[in-house]
């Protein structure tokens, strides 16, 4: 199967795309010029500049959005006021990445080392009422999370490792018993952002590998969508049916003229359905 190109390429570093009804459809970031980017009925495409960063958003239960800035997270409300949380740390040589939420609604988003420092990173929970945990540490690109439709498995890549983990998870323990679902040989490229469809199906982009993979919960490969552009960064579920696969992709550390379509948004019709987002319950 082969994604289809459904814009031009519009962003530096596309990542994290998002669907929810709740804001008209798909968002996405250009991480590395932190812009949100929403796109219309129409086709049309507008930013919005929260920051330096723009690592992750995800939709709030009262409206507006979660958005994980540099080196911490913001509240949108639902009028489009932005109040920025209190930064977790202050190195400014480490920023944060990519998130989502839990079957209980709390973000999760990791952080990586600009120069991508091996173990420098960590994963952090942001709960309802504000408060901040770490939940991993010793990551070097804290990457794609995401859960099983049930509840009780959670995915997770760190980049370096060039594999998916999948923890065991409920809402006190939180994520526990860490083993490999998946390693993934560096000729196909290294695993980025995931997403997890209706029926279990873990769909991982790859970046510098030009493919969306989906891998069974055996860890078994079982389809490919071929993305004309190598740096495929993120994948989610979205449409009216949420069975439309938006890929996101990067043009960062691209020459001019290499890779001309790299920065665009691809869609593709897999054949199955994603799941409802999870929304960030505070």
């Amino acid at each position: 199967m082969r994604a289809e190109q459904l814009t031009n390429p519009v962003a530096y570093h596309g990542e994290g795309p998002v669907w929810s009804p709740a804001w008209g459809g798909l968002r996405w970031v250009d991480m590395l010029t932190g812009d949100i980017l929403s796109l219309g009925a129409d086709g049309s495409i507008s930013r919005r500049n929260v920051g330096k960063i723009a690592a992750a958003i995800r939709p709030r239960r009262a409206g507006g959005a979660v958005i994980a800035l540099e080196r911490g997270f913001a509240l949108e409300d639902a009028d489009g006021t932005l109040r920025a949380l209190p930064e977790i740390w202050s190195d400014p040589s480490i920023r944060m990445n990519d998130g989502g939420c839990d079957p209980q609604g709390r973000f999760y988003c990791g952080s990586m080392e600009y120069k991508q420092k091996q173990g420098a990173a960590s994963l952090y929970r942001l709960d309802p009422d504000g408060a901040v945990t770490t939940v991993l540490q010793n990551v070097t690109i804290s990457n794609g999370i995401d859960w099983s439709p049930d509840g009780s498995l959670a995915y997770y890549v760190d980049t370096a490792a060039e594999r998916i983990d999948v923890f065991d998870y409920d809402a006190e323990r939180g994520l526990t018993s860490r083993r490999v679902l998946v390693s993934i040989p560096k000729e196909f490229g290294r695993p980025d952002g995931l997403t997890v469809d209706s029926g279990g199906g873990v769909w991982v982009a790859m970046a510098r590998g030009g493919a969306v993979r989906r891998y069974t919960l055996k860890g078994e490969l079982d389809e490919v969508i071929e993305v004309a552009a190598s740096k495929v960064t993120a994948c989610t579920f979205g449409g009216p049916l949420l069975d439309d696969l938006f890929i996101t992709t990067s043009r960062e550390g691209i020459e001019p003229g290499d890779d001309p379509l790299a920065g665009s948004l691809f869609v593709a019709k897999p054949g199955v359905r994603g799941m409802p987002v999870r929304e960030f319950a505070g």
